[in-house]
Order: C-alpha cells, then sequence, then structure tokens
C-alpha cells in the first residue's frame, strides 16, 4: 500500500541569539552535526559537521557561521540533504555548543536565543533553549532512517555539560531511560 506521506529530503537548522553586551566578550554558538553508521548508531561520530567543516560527501554543510550573534535574524544556518546521505548513515543528530574560551556560557546567560528546524517551508520544530538554561549545549534534533529507508525526525532537546569537544564526542549518545 502507498502513503502521501513524504520522506525528509533538505533540513535547514538554523540558530540565532543576540550579541554579549558592549565590552564584554562575544557569545559565541555553533550548530553541530554528527552521524552515525548503522552499526554503532549510539557509538562514536562517523564524522562532524561543524565551522571550518562539512561532510566529505558535501550532503551537511554549514551555510552561514556567526560567532557574534551580530545580524539580523538566524545567524547561523546548516543544510542537512538527507536525501542523498550514504545508506551506511542511520542517524544524524544535530546540536548547539556555546564556544567556552571565555569563562563558563550557558545559554541562561545568552539573551534571545532560537533554533528553527525547518524542511522547505514546514517548521519541523523550534525551541529557545529555556528547558535548558542551565546547559553549555544541547541535541536540538535527531534524524534516524526507518527500515524502510525513509528518514524520521525526532524533536529531541537535551542538555548537556562541557565544552564543544566534549559535547561532541558525547552528543548522540543513548538517554538516560532508552
Amino acid at each position: 500500500m502507498s502513503t502521501p506521506n513524504k520522506d525528509l529530503d533538505k533540513i535547514e537548522v538554523s540558530l540565532k541569539w543576540d550579541p554579549s553586551p558592549s565590552g564584554a566578550p562575544a557569545h559565541d554558538l555553533d550548530i553541530i552535526a554528527a552521524t552515525y553508521l548503522a552499526e554503532a548508531p549510539y557509538g562514536s561520530p562517523a564524522y562532524l559537521v561543524h565551522f571550518d567543516s562539512r561532510s566529505p560527501d558535501g550532503t551537511i554543510t554549514l551555510n552561514r557561521d556567526s560567532r557574534t550573534g551580530q545580524g539580523f535574524g538566524f545567524d547561523e544556518v546548516m543544510t542537512l540533504e538527507l536525501d542523498r546521505l550514504s545508506t551506511a548513515y542511520t542517524r544524524v543528530v544535530v546540536g548547539v555548543a556555546i564556544q567556552q574560551r571565555d569563562g563558563r556560557k550557558t545559554f541562561a546567560e545568552i539573551a534571545n536565543t532560537g533554533v528553527q528546524i525547518r524542511e522547505g517551508y514546514t517548521n519541523l520544530a523550534e525551541d529557545d533553549f529555556s528547558a535548558v538554561g542551565a546547559a553549555t549545549a544541547a541535541t536540538v534534533a535527531e534524524f534516524v532512517r526507518g527500515a524502510s529507508g525513509a528518514w524520521e525526525f525526532h524533536d529531541t532537546v537535551r542538555g548537556f555539560e562541557g565544552d564543544p569537544d566534549s559535547f561532541a564526542a558525547t552528543m548522540g549518545s543513548r538517554p538516560p531511560g532508552r
């Protein structure tokens, strides 16, 4: 039997935040995507995509990177072309990490944070990080390839503590209770 539901194809993850007050160190938030192989969907990431990088096959790219949050609307944007991603990958986790070079900063300390996940003109999810205000990083989305090969979206905002490197290594870990 056929279904009118379409597979997820091209996803855009957008991030915004207000710049730091004048004279204070810049707030620098980064979108990070981690891909996982079928044989280790909760193991170490096969590869990461973040500032200064892209996926080896060009299916995940950071289109816009901001180090200050200055700009109008969403300042950092990542595109995930799930329809082109090799079948060797069955899971992609997307997160946001706050750079910690100038001392510990949490989402609660940065004004007007927001993330939006869209496919075309359809909003899949939006969040302002208020539920994870004490965290220094958070996962914001999980995409899982089902048995049919179609990608499923899981809206999963989960806070983490630590610097961007430690977050990237653990962001795809199995959540407690799963």
